[in-house]
């Protein structure tokens, strides 16, 4: 049973990750309203792919919690009915979460796929939970962990309402980020502890403290990130899709998430080095300076290149794969099967 927990924990893994993919194309494209309600899309389980499908029609029977768009505002039908020749507003009743009443059929599709994505993801993490109770006996840690991402998962779909309900509430989305990275780490966790064989690295006190303050920082370094990104989207409302003038006048967070990425570089290099100098056997630190690397030319491309095409959301999943590789490699240093003198 431990093989096929393990197995469905690396799909949800993968799949959780398509997802913080997906919300990043989402807010790259600025289609975080493209679905104005939730969980449904306009009141559609399929969303709408033209705007006459969001106007009124007569004689047109209409169910309970289908949302029109009418002189720049939402109605809701109230009740399953079949309208007549003229709009009666007894059968409907004005969205009141928040004021957004605009479609765009590209934002709501790249939305909508985003919300899917999400659904998905949830269906190897239900799996993985149900084979964990054959796994009690051996390690209660995994079933007890595989809850708690169920309701994880829960909790980040009812942030993801909340977002939506708040018209992209800059300090809901940081929330909503962070606790995609919780997640991310429980089933590094679980895939980590459900392994049958372990390497033979060598634990170092040092090394197992410092990759835990990179942690931190790595933690510090994606929120001040998207602390810069609600800078840009701000910029995107008053300038619009001028690419050239985003980071015209950068922020004091600008400067100090630029300033950190040498603190982060200096410390992994420091990791990477001291695996590689001691034989340690943290291989996983190759892909890690990797990652930095990689994540640095995307930042100098964005600021100095004018956010090449999809540079944004590439950062951000960057960022957000070398977290997990972090953590892996901290799990992986707590195990004392050698001890470095």
């Amino acid at each position: 049973m431990q093989k096929p927990f393990r197995k469905s924990a690396k799909i949800a893994l993968v799949l959780v990750y398509l997802v913080i993919i997906a919300g990043a194309v989402v807010r790259m494209t600025g289609s975080g309203m493209g679905c104005p309600d939730w969980p449904k899309c306009f009141g559609y389980y399929i969303p709408p792919t033209e705007i006459s499908e969001l106007q009124f029609k007569p004689n047109h029977a209409y169910d309970k919690g289908i949302i029109i768009i009418k002189d720049e505002t939402l109605l809701v039908a109230t009740e399953h009915f079949n309208s007549s020749e003229i709009l009666n507003l007894n059968n409907w009743e004005s969205y009141t979460a928040h004021d957004y009443a605009q479609f765009n059929a590209t934002h709501t599709w790249v939305e909508y796929i985003n919300r899917l994505l999400g659904a998905l993801s949830g269906i190897p993490i239900l799996i993985f939970t149900i084979l964990s109770f054959w796994l009690w006996r051996k390690n209660k840690w995994l079933t007890i962990l595989s809850i708690a991402t169920v309701f994880g998962m829960a909790f980040q779909a009812w942030l993801g309402k909340t977002v939506v309900d708040s018209n992209l509430a800059p300090f809901k989305i940081t929330v909503h980020m962070v606790m995609a990275m919780v997640i991310v780490a429980i089933v590094l966790y679980l895939i980590y502890a459900s392994k049958l064989r372990f390497r033979n690295q060598v634990f170092d006190v040092a090394f197992r403290n410092v990759i835990l303050v990179a942690l931190a920082l790595s933690l510090v370094q994606i929120v001040l990130g998207t602390q810069v990104r609600q800078h840009i989207d701000e910029r995107v409302k008053d300038i619009g899709y001028i690419k050239s003038l985003w980071m015209e006048h950068p922020t004091l967070q600008f400067y100090v998430h630029r300033s950190f990425s040498v603190l982060i570089l200096v410390i992994n290099g420091w990791l990477f080095f001291r695996s590689k100098k001691l034989n340690l056997g943290y291989v996983k630190t190759y892909l890690l300076m990797l990652c930095i690397l990689a994540e640095i030319i995307s930042g100098i491309a964005m600021f100095y290149f004018d956010f090449p095409f999809l540079s944004q959301p590439l950062h951000l999943v960057i960022a957000l794969i070398m977290f997990g590789i972090q953590f892996y490699i901290y799990l992986e240093s707590k195990r004392k099967k050698a001890l470095l003198t």
